[in-house]
């Protein structure tokens, strides 16, 4: 027997809780609020989400894993992990509400399921290196999680980082354990330097591991309208009265994270010395610490030419970025948006999204490049009555069946060959073939080949919005109006 099936035998009742609903805001304009950080290939080939359920396979059982996340953002969960996980793993929040109410409604779930259940509650955009040491962290935190403690794991620090939060370990319970000493907020460059030096701080992962019941009875002590809300909809768990009830619960509960609702009051509390490679991929100076660097220390990704560079981060996703005599420099270009600034400041971007916000600027929400399962689309112009996109469908891909009430839509073949259903009519177009689809007949567009099928699209109408679609018919089971 392997040592991973092992581990997945002895911890028959771990279950895996995967926070999927974030925003990801500081690795704007990469990151967006429909498209956030989670969802994006950064470290690898692989999505942050998709690594990190791939990471968890092996640890629990696939029926053990969970993953929770928004409304909003549900329907991005379920095409990348449809792979890997059932629609029924997928636990929908209305809205996010911070850490707290997301483990409360995990831990009913679960309790619910099995009354002796451990809880691993981990976000979904975590660098994570070293798979053996991770394994033997869960193992050994389960073990003083068995004994009643809500375990959080702290990661050495190898460096002075302000950007994250730390944990000073006080007393050792077991061989990597400690009771935590005190929570430390995100500190400024001397005290980050003090803490590195004295050894005992370590920064918080906002990973945690502990009894389902163990959560909950602190839940219940100092959050005690957070658990009067949810076990008031208790019986309602895991039927379809679910959703409905959840949207009461959440209309009145506050946001609030778990560190602060809890586990800063809690004595139940130890510290997990964790031995694997961490990163929170919090910022674009983040990269600089888990990338490849060239000889002058810079990360470059993507179509970019530089001279003199030292110490910065350039990233394109397609136009070139040539630069000259950077130093400590942050530059990302996209599409429709380009970011510039010092990596000392990084830690700001979060404020100019929510600038953008105030000064009406869609670039915090949309990418002009959006990703579906069936490929993506690019918005290339748009104006008033019409807009127009350049889709591209991979092989074997097909939209759903749907109409519009308020939109027409011209097709072009640019490449490859189309499949369409025009109400009742199935036909086929080639490269530099069109056909027209008026408003309210129903349609749909397919691929039938094995290269990228890629379109113009020429929508006109009263109304654009991706709200004006009316599916009938979807392989990929989503429920947002989404094309």
């Amino acid at each position: 027997m392997t040592a991973r099936k092992e581990m997945n035998k002895k911890n028959k009742n771990l279950h895996v809780v995967i926070m999927a609903g974030g925003k990801g805001t500081r690795f704007w304009p990469l990151s967006r609020e429909t498209f956030p950080k989670q969802f994006l290939k950064i470290t690898g080939e692989k999505t942050m989400l998709e690594s990190t359920v791939e990471r968890l396979h092996g640890v629990v059982r696939p029926e053990n894993m969970m993953i929770i996340t928004t409304a909003s953002q549900s329907d991005l969960v379920r095409w990348q992990t449809k792979e890997t996980l059932t629609p029924d793993r997928i636990v929908v929040e209305p809205e996010g509400r911070n850490t707290a109410p997301a483990i409360a409604l995990a831990a009913f779930k679960i309790r619910k399921k099995n009354k002796d259940a451990m809880m691993l509650v981990l976000p979904s955009d975590h660098h994570i290196t070293g798979r053996a040491a991770f394994e033997a962290a869960v193992s050994e935190a389960a073990s003083a999680a068995a004994a009643g403690s809500l375990v959080t794991f702290g990661v050495v620090p190898d460096r002075p980082e302000t950007g994250y939060g730390y944990i000073k370990a006080g007393t050792r319970v077991k061989k990597n354990v400690f009771r935590v000493s005190s929570f430390v907020e995100k500190p400024d460059a001397g005290r980050a330097r003090a803490f590195l030096k004295d050894g005992a701080y370590l920064w918080n992962s906002g990973i945690f591991l502990f009894k389902a019941q163990t959560i909950l009875n602190e839940i219940k002590k100092y959050m005690p309208a957070l658990y009067k809300a949810f076990s008031g909809i208790e019986k309602k768990l895991g039927t379809d009265l679910e959703p409905g009830a959840l949207k009461g619960v959440y209309s009145g509960i506050k946001a609030e994270s778990i560190d602060y609702g809890v586990l800063e009051k809690s004595k139940r509390v130890s510290v997990l010395r964790a031995g694997f490679g961490w990163s929170d991929v919090g910022s674009w100076s983040a990269l600089g610490e888990i990338m490849e660097k060239d000889e002058a220390g810079n990360v470059v990704l993507g179509n970019s030419v530089n001279m003199g560079a030292e110490g910065s981060i350039v990233f394109s996703s397609g136009r070139l970025v040539a630069s000259i005599g950077l130093k400590d420099m942050v530059v990302v270009d996209t599409s429709d948006a380009t970011l510039i600034c010092p990596r000392e400041r990084v830690q700001e971007v979060k404020d100019l999204v929510d600038k953008l916000k105030e000064s009406g600027k869609q670039e915090f929400l949309l990418p002009k490049r959006e990703e579906r399962p069936w490929g993506h689309f690019v918005v290339l112009e748009k104006g008033p009555g019409y807009q127009i996109k350049h889709i591209c469908l991979k092989p074997k891909a097909r939209l759903s069946l749907q109409m519009h009430n308020h939109r027409s839509e011209h097709w072009i073949v640019v490449s490859g060959i189309a499949k369409v259903q025009k109400g009742d009519e199935v036909f086929y177009i080639n490269k530099n073939e069109s056909t027209y689809i008026p408003n309210t007949v129903k349609h749909r567009l397919e691929n039938p080949g094995m290269i990228p099928l890629k379109i113009i699209e020429i929508q006109s109408g009263e109304h654009l919005g991706e709200d004006d679609i009316i599916r009938l018919d979807d392989i990929y089971g989503r429920t947002e109006q989404q094309s």
